[in-house]
């Protein structure tokens, strides 16, 4: 095993002759790849050959969500890439219409067409979350889900979750790029270990994120592209990414981050762009209506 000091993170590869397959530890010694396919907004069909096309070329890991309505498709590809499920990190999200529902679990898991899943998370702090996350720690302690997590969650209801869970979070799914960091979600985070796992990692496509003169910099600097130096400046925060794609060349590429480290001098001046600007705002009415939003997991091509 090769360690790495890159950006004061430390940087763990589970073959020091592929460094392409760099992972991240967590809490509870389960490793997970520091970067993987997401399927959010895809119709099964394109989850499908996204997945498929993603494993061809090296990646590990894939994040999907019973509200993205594409774990069967997903499950499809895993079986058709011919990789062994025990070398693929997988995750999904159990909704928040499902939390009270009997055998949710199961059926992500069913629809996946696996018997476990690597993480599951909780996928929004609305109606009874504490009840979803029961359910996690239920099938953690059965084996059935090897770590657990939490998307979304934030102040008071993710205080609320802490100090009433019985297995402290894994990681947390959340909006994270240069214009933004939750530094208050995070530092809450930090004495359970929970890792960041990073959605919207590259600004939700933001052209001005892009257009950053110090990524330009960089990127004629290391020969990639101003994502690719995006990507890497999260991996090297620890942040896990989940860039999603269905063109193969962009898929590709966005897994090609490791044969280059930024300097800290070069972290400092991207962490100087933070404008504390998300890109998913939702009010609490909105959050807390993601409760009554049910969706038909049997509908699912």
């Amino acid at each position: 095993m090769d360690i790495v000091q890159m950006g004061k993170i430390a940087l763990i590869y589970a073959d020091e002759e592929d460094k392409s397959m760099m992972t991240f530890t967590l809490s509870n010694g389960v490793k997970m790849p520091a970067v993987g396919i997401g399927t959010f907004l895809m119709t099964p069909a394109q989850a499908e050959k996204a997945v498929l096309d993603a494993l061809n070329c090296g990646y590990r890991m894939i994040d999907t969500a019973q509200a993205y309505m594409n774990e069967r498709a997903v499950g499809r590809a895993m079986k058709k890439s011919g990789v062994a499920r025990e070398d693929i990190f997988l995750s999904t999200k159990i909704w928040a219409s499902q939390y009270l529902a009997e055998g949710t679990v199961e059926k992500s898991l069913e629809l996946l067409g696996t018997d476990y899943a690597d993480l599951m998370f909780i996928h929004q702090p609305a109606g009874d979350f504490l009840a979803g996350y029961r359910k996690l720690e239920a099938a953690y302690k059965e084996g059935r889900i090897k770590s657990i997590g939490i998307s979304n969650f934030h102040g008071k209801k993710l205080e609320k979750l802490l100090a009433e869970c019985e297995i402290k979070p894994h990681v947390i799914q959340m909006e994270a790029h240069p214009y933004y960091m939750d530094t208050e979600t995070i530092g809450m985070l930090k004495d359970c270990g929970c890792r960041v796992m990073a959605w919207y990692p590259l600004g939700h496509g933001d052209k001005a994120l892009m257009e950053e003169p110090v990524f330009a910099g960089l990127a004629t600097k290391y020969g990639k592209s101003s994502a690719q130096i995006i990507l890497r400046w999260h991996v090297q925060m620890g942040n896990q990414i989940i860039p999603g794609s269905t063109n193969p060349d962009h898929i590709r590429a966005n897994a090609d981050i490791f044969d280059f480290a930024l300097t800290d001098e070069e972290m400092g001046e991207i962490a100087k762009i933070n404008k504390n600007v998300r890109y998913y705002n939702a009010t609490p009415e909105v959050e807390e209506g993601y409760a009554s939003y049910a969706i038909d997991l049997d509908s699912q091509e």
